[in-house]
Order: structure tokens, then sequence, then C-alpha cells
């Protein structure tokens, strides 16, 4: 390898390395010498465009004041940040998780900081966010820790459930992540901060619901009926009479407005079907009348002929 070159790749290293300590602009000069030796590195120039674009966008830390605020103006970034990684043909592994370390990074630099207030450690939201970033470097323990706290606090948080699933999933704890997920797209789909979930489990299982054709607006809709149906959302409890009574509550809701508000229907759908397949696993597990499984079964196959097919197949 000529001499230049190997000096390029030296340059590119340490400037991931800069990169990691927060020090963006640092990164940048060493990649603008690399480009200088080697401007043919295309790593060299999709690290550039990523650093320079972080470094745009940051700019505005300057102008928030209180460090709640700047941790989540940092995070709510990564959404932009995905849309702006399409346009690359390919993806550079070791630059991507030197930008996740920058950024998360400099969030939880931001968050930890409030943690020394007494008041603030039992924060659910802040605590989310803490385990969060955690989990965004890769510190898998220490994000559990933080996000099993927040459940503890707010057990119906489809957010923090989605997050504590997915921190399963990368320990390789599949049962508890599989039962959590399951949980959380139940509770409320559209909570679930999809932009946050790294876990093979969760992004294989994505990526198949995408093949079925469903949009990036409604596909956190149709993956708990997808991710049921594929044996994905396999880990199921025993619900309570309380949970039980909530559950046919809601599902006459649906019915009720879907006749009364039909242009709500393709939210509707997708969240009306994955509580029938609750109720049958209800009616199974309590080993109730087959007739009440008849019933939702029929119901199913007046919603979505589709998924009736898939599911009794």
């Amino acid at each position: 390898m000529p001499m230049e070159k190997l000096k390029a790749e030296e340059l590119v290293t340490s400037a991931y390395n800069k990169l990691k300590a927060r020090d963006a602009t640092g990164a940048a000069q060493l990649l603008d010498k690399a480009l200088e030796l080697d401007f043919e590195n295309e790593e060299v120039k999709h690290a550039l465009k990523c650093v320079h674009w972080w470094l745009e966008y940051t700019k505005r830390l300057d102008d928030i004041q209180e460090p709640y605020e700047k941790g989540g103006f940092i995070l709510s970034l990564f959404k932009q940040y995905h849309i702006f990684l399409r346009q690359f043909d390919k993806a550079y592994d070791l630059c991507q998780y030197a930008v996740r370390a920058f950024a998360f990074s400099a969030a939880l630099s931001f968050f930890e900081s409030l943690l020394v207030e007494g008041a603030n450690q039992n924060d659910p939201e802040l605590l989310l966010l803490v385990g969060r970033c955690y989990k965004g470097l890769g510190n898998y323990d220490e994000a559990l820790k933080f996000l099993a706290q927040v459940v503890r606090f707010q057990r119906e948080d489809a957010e923090a459930l989605a997050e504590l699933a997915d921190v399963n999933a990368l320990l390789s704890e599949n049962l508890a992540a599989k039962a959590l997920f399951r949980e959380a797209f139940f509770v409320d789909p559209g909570k679930v901060n999809m932009h946050f979930l790294e876990s093979d489990l969760f992004l294989r299982l994505r990526e198949k619901v995408a093949e079925m054709g469903c949009g990036e607006d409604d596909i956190c809709e149709w993956i708990p009926v997808y991710g049921y149906l594929w044996g994905v959302f396999s880990v199921k409890r025993e619900l309570k009479q309380v949970e039980v009574s909530r559950l046919k509550q809601s599902i006459f809701a649906m019915e009720t407005e879907r006749m009364a508000n039909p242009k709500r229907w393709p939210e509707i759908k997708p969240r009306l079907l994955n509580r029938y397949f609750w109720l049958i696993d209800h009616y199974e597990n309590s080993r109730s009348d087959p007739a009440l499984i008849e019933e939702c079964l029929l119901k199913i196959k007046v919603t979505d002929p589709d998924i009736y097919s898939r599911y009794t197949k």
C-alpha cells in the first residue's frame, strides 16, 4: 500500500477516536488531511459528510440553556440523521459507530449532570433518556438498570417498554425481549420510538414488515400484527381480570369508531387486529368456551381476510 494511503488510514482512525471523545471539529480537521493524501477514498468522503452534518446541526446547542433540553435536542437529531444517511449506497460501520459515540456521549453528559440533584434521580423521563444513551453507547448493563427502573415507575409506558425490550434483546435475553416488545406495541404502537431500537430481533422484524408494503407512517401499527403471526411476539402472559375488561372495552370502542369515523380505519384496523389476538390468547389460556374464540376469528376474517388466512393456515 502506498505511503499516502497508509497515512490516510491512520488519520481516519485518529479522526474516529476524536469523534468518540466528542471532538467533532478535531475529527473533521484530521479527515480533511486524510482526503488531501487520498482524494479517492470513499470512506473519508462519507465520514466528512457525516461529521459536517453533526457540526452544522449541533451549532444550535449554544442557544439552548437547560441541560435537559440540550441532551434532548441532540437525540432529536437522530431521526433527521437517518434520513440524511439514505443518500449513501454504502454504510461504513466504523464511521457510524464513532458518530453514535459522539452523539450519545454528548447527550448523556447533559442528562447525567442532572442526576446529581436528588429530586431528578426518580424522574422517569430523565432515566429513560439516560438509559437510551447508555444503550446507544453499547453499555447494555447500565442501560438495563435505568430502563428497568423506568418501567417500575411507569408500567404502561410503551416507549420505555420498547427500550427495555431492545436492551434485553441486545443482551440475548430473547424471551424477556419478546414479551416486552409485545407489551409495548399493545399499549401504544404510536409511542414507540423506533429510531432508537437497534437489536437484530427488532430490526429484522421491521424490515420484514416493510417488505409487506407497509409505509414508514404505518409500519409501527402493523409490527405487532405480523410479529404475532410470525411468532416473534410469541411470549404471552395471562391477563388480569381488570385487563380483560379493559381489553374488551377498547375493542368495543374501536369497533364503534370504525363505523363513526371511517377515515381513521387504516390506523384502527391493525390495533383492532392486535387486540383480537390478545383476546384469543386469553380465551385459550383460560379455557373459555370455544364459541368465543370462533367469534373472534370471525371478526378477524371480516376485518382483514388476508390476516385471517395467514393466522388460520
